[in-house]
Parts: structure tokens; sequence; C-alpha cells
């Protein structure tokens, strides 16, 4: 996820447009886009950070955070745990064994430019290779978008693929982050989806809601609810602070249209790993008309072992919310084992 969205391409499916900039676009553009500008606006110094990865060491991976989410941060908070999903961290440039580049098998499953199919019944397309949030522990950090399609002919391979697989049922789109396309090119994409007779769900796997809620628009929305097609909407918010303001906004415009919408977050260390932590999370979500759906434990990518949590830690975190919470707003405790046929449930050892 190192590109950045391009806003001159005449690309029919590139993420932005020359002729009209929307607002969420413009907010995207005045990101920031650096350690320092990022520490400087909350009020913090590389003092306060010890473990701090250099600026010049994180070019593979930039800092990439939206203004919205980071008025959701606390200033002056080196804690903060909005912030330590986003900064770069010393430990992100060790060798750890067990860690490595693909650690979900992603190129494993790639059946043709921009597929891949794990599970029976649906396939998922790399649908953008840009996203407004660049977190620290995305298990695509080293993805090559750069071979995947762009423009809408670029798509057909991968459409004849689905085309021919008529046990397939439903289209997940993710990447990068589908929802960095603007709404012209997005209905491109879907509606050639929809043109296919044995497709009737499309999933969007989406951070833009949570990070970049200007994104979600009356149009936006019109666009979701006129395909032919039941389409669900999965966000990946991570911790409670997330769900305020203008993110809490977006979900509830997108719940009104009459978009079923789900949550996953990931099982982060020092960020939200705790049994109230995660319960002021599903609370959250409830609230805000939200399905609790996966809580997964982290993928190991390389960079990312200063975020792992113990699986014991999340199995008593998951046990201790099935007592205070109704069963609907527990989410599923899940692992991505590569060639498993689902997301693996991470159960309790019996004893």
């Amino acid at each position: 996820m190192t590109s950045l969205p391009d806003t001159t391409s005449d690309d029919p499916l590139a993420v932005g447009s020359a002729r009209h900039t929307a607002r969420w676009q413009l907010e995207l553009s005045q990101a920031v886009r650096s350690s320092s500008e990022l520490l400087n606006r909350l009020k913090l110094s590389p003092q306060d950070l010890p473990e701090l990865l250099p600026t010049a060491d994180a070019t593979d991976f930039p800092v990439l955070v939206p203004v919205s989410f980071l008025n959701r941060m606390q200033t002056g908070n080196p804690r903060d745990p909005l912030l330590l999903q986003v900064l770069p961290q010393l430990s992100e440039s060790f060798t750890i064994p067990g860690f490595v580049a693909d650690a979900v098998a992603d190129l494993h499953a790639r059946r043709s430019p921009g597929l891949l199919h794990k599970y029976h019944g649906r396939v998922l397309l790399m649908a953008a290779g840009a996203c407004a949030v660049h977190c620290r522990y995305c298990f695509r950090r080293q993805y090559p978008y750069s071979e995947e399609p762009r423009r809408l002919e670029d798509w057909e391979p991968a459409m004849a693929e689905i085309e021919s697989s008529p046990e397939i049922h439903e289209v997940i789109l993710s990447g990068g982050d589908p929802l960095v396309l603007n709404d012209h090119r997005l209905a491109q994409l879907c509606q050639r989806i929809s043109r296919i007779p044995h497709i009737t769900r499309l999933r969007i796997h989406t951070r833009l809601p949570i990070v970049l809620p200007s994104r979600i628009t009356t149009e936006l929305c019109s666009l979701l609810t006129s395909l032919p097609l039941q389409v669900l909407v999965v966000v990946h918010a991570n911790h409670a602070a997330e769900i305020r303001n203008d993110c809490l906004a977006a979900l509830q415009q997108l719940i009104q249209a009459g978009l079923p919408v789900l949550n996953q977050a990931v099982l982060l260390r020092n960020i939200n790993d705790t049994a109230d932590a995660q319960e002021q999370l599903s609370l959250s979500l409830v609230n805000a008309g939200v399905i609790p759906y996966y809580l997964h434990q982290l993928d190991r990518v390389a960079g990312t072992q200063h975020f792992e949590v113990p699986q014991s830690v999340g199995q008593q975190i998951i046990s201790d919310l099935q007592a205070r919470l109704p069963g609907y707003a527990v989410p599923r405790y899940v692992q991505e084992i590569p060639g498993a046929t689902g997301k693996t449930p991470v159960l309790h050892e019996r004893t």
C-alpha cells in the first residue's frame, strides 16, 4: 500500500479524477505524511517515543494519516491507541523468524490479475492499491499492487474467471481500499460485477468510513443501494476512540441507507489487548448499529511483531466479553491460516 492516490490520471479505474475533486479527495491530499509532522501536531517530540523509526527508514511504507483520524488522537499522549496504529516503530526494521512478507499466502491464491480465490463460493478483487491510512500492522504492506489491474478492460480476465465458476456467489472488493476509487470508477467496476448472473452479493472491505469519514456521501450510498446485488460493508475499527464524531456520523449514514455494516478488528498489543478495551469497542459499534464481526489474531507479517498478542490473552478476552456482553456484541476470534477453507476460530485448548 505504498502507492498514493493519483488525482490526475484519465485511467477509468484510477482513484481520483482531474475533472472533479470531492471533499474527501481534498482531505486525503492534505493527510499527514511524516512522523515529524504527526508528532508536531500532537505536541510530542521524538524523545517521547524512543522506539520511533527514523523517517528515512520508513520510505517503503511511509506515514499516511488523514486529519480526521489525527483529530481523534489525544494531544500530548505518546501511548494514544490511535497514534500507535500509524506511527512507525524501530522494531519494524528487525528480522524476526516466522514473520514473513506474505503471511496469508495471498500470492498463492492469485488466480488472475487482481483476483484472489481462497474460499469456496467467494472471491476477492484487489480493487485498488492505495489506502487512506497506512496502518503499521498491515498484512498487505508488501503486496505487489503495481501488477494489478487499473483500467476497466484490465479486469476482464478476472471477470471471465468468475463467470466460468458458477459456484461463486459473492465478490469481495478489497485492496488497498476500494473506496479510494471515486464514485464513477467504483460504479463501473460494481456494475461489471453485477452483470455476472450467479453473483448475488457484493462485500466491500474498507477502512475509509473510520479514517476518512467524508468519503461516505449521499451519492455513494445511492450508488451502493442501487446495485442489483446484496451489498454489505465491512469496516475496520480497532478502538472505541475511533468511533466518534464524523466517523460515527458516517457509519450511521451507511446504516440509515439500508446497508448492513460489520466491523473487523485486529488484536493489537498495547492498543486493544484488554477486555475493557474490547468491551468499549463492541459497545461503541453496537450502539452505532454496527455488528462486531471478527477479532483477528495478528497476521505474522514482517515488521509487525511488536503488535502481536499471545493467543491465550485473546482467548481470555473473548471469555470475559462473553460474560459481560450479549452474544451479538461479541466478535468471533479468528486467524487466517494459509490453505484453510475459511477464517479459523481461535478456541480455548481443552485441558
